[in-house]
């Protein structure tokens, strides 16, 4: 005869993993959430200086520098693609003793003088090509038409730097069990690629140092997010399709990879405490009303929080031209023409 199920603290037993991570989710509260009165300039200091600890904290120690080795090659002819206005460059750089980063560098043509300049960051795809074509979603070459010198890196797993994967493999995922057996992340190891990306553009004898912006969509945005919130160099940010909230995606399906996670970053660190620490340089923020993998209530809510902190940060900016959120009708998918009217208001018009 069968028996019913035994009990265990009251509760029904539960044998389904993704059924633990939610009652676990639902149990998870912040450590240290934004504090509520803002009115103390002190105390938002302290605060975002705690959770620049934190951070440093998640991503685990940095590798140790190497030479860049910065090698840019001679430009390829100008493709329809680039319609002429700007040539299209192979940039290749060392980003630690084991890993170098293959990238494209566009220019505009007759730039002479330092200039702004974008470090663009693809989503999940193939990687660089899908940004730095004349297609929807190619934002590395309409920012080139529009005057900025662009530089687009692969991210580990994408473009040049993809392994082969069987089919029922996923890059993303293979790569953070590696990750994990060392001890480090995927995202940390992507976002000191992505800085030493800025050092690159740095010493670019065609770029102003006080001018680099960073742009990306999807997990391109994730890392645009953190790598503005950790490097004072990032003058303007455009983060498209990410910014809502880590429990809340958390808690969809299938929605989280490998590359955009930190360990024991639940309840320790949020989407608006990354936020804040870009504050108050320019940030915009992307959502789609119907993006089901960033939710937009959450978006909303992260934005309106963010936006009390900007607030106290910058109070000459009545306006509240700093922190802009485009909400729009699409999905998960780029929205350029904000985007790329925010950078220039920020970066090509000064």
């Amino acid at each position: 005869m069968s028996q019913p199920a035994p009990m265990h603290r009251g509760r029904a037993r539960n044998f389904s993993p993704w059924a633990s991570w939610m009652l676990k989710l639902s149990s998870t509260h912040p450590v240290d959430p934004l504090p509520e009165d803002l009115s103390d300039p002190g105390e938002l200091d302290a605060w975002r200086a705690r959770v620049r600890m934190r951070l440093t904290a998640l991503l685990g120690p940095p590798p140790t520098r190497v030479p860049l080795n910065v090698e840019i090659s001679a430009p390829s002819p100008r493709s329809p693609a680039g319609g002429g206005r700007y040539d299209r460059m192979r940039c290749e750089w060392d980003a630690d003793e084991w890993m170098s980063v293959p990238a494209e560098l566009l220019v505009p043509v007759g730039r002479t003088e330092p200039g702004p300049a974008v470090l663009a960051i693809h989503g999940h795809g193939p990687g660089r090509a899908q940004i730095c074509e004349d297609t929807p979603g190619g934002y590395a070459h309409d920012l080139a038409t529009r005057g900025y010198l662009v530089l687009a890196p692969d991210l580990r797993c994408f473009g040049e730097r993809a392994d082969w994967n069987p089919p029922d493999h996923y890059a993303c995922d293979t790569n953070l069990v590696h990750a994990v057996m060392a001890g480090e992340s995927p995202l940390a190891a992507n976002l000191w690629d992505l800085a030493r990306g800025l050092d690159v553009l740095a010493d670019h004898p065609l770029v102003d140092p006080g001018r680099l912006g960073v742009v990306g969509f999807s997990y391109g945005a994730t890392c645009a997010l953190f790598l503005a919130a950790l490097d004072d160099r990032v003058a303007a940010a455009v983060v498209s399709g990410y910014v809502s909230s880590v429990a809340e995606s958390h808690r969809v399906p299938w929605n989280m990879c490998g590359s955009q996670v930190l360990p024991g970053m639940l309840g320790r660190l949020e989407h608006l405490d990354v936020a804040a620490l870009v504050a108050p340089r320019p940030l915009l923020v992307q959502t789609g009303r119907g993006d089901d993998i960033f939710p937009l209530p959450a978006a909303v809510e992260t934005v309106s929080r963010l936006r009390r902190v900007y607030e106290l940060l910058s109070p000459d900016d009545a306006g509240g031209e700093r922190l802009r959120h485009d909400v729009w009708e699409g999905g998960h998918e780029w929205h350029g023409p904000p985007a790329y009217e925010f950078l220039d208001r920020w970066l090509l018009d000064r």
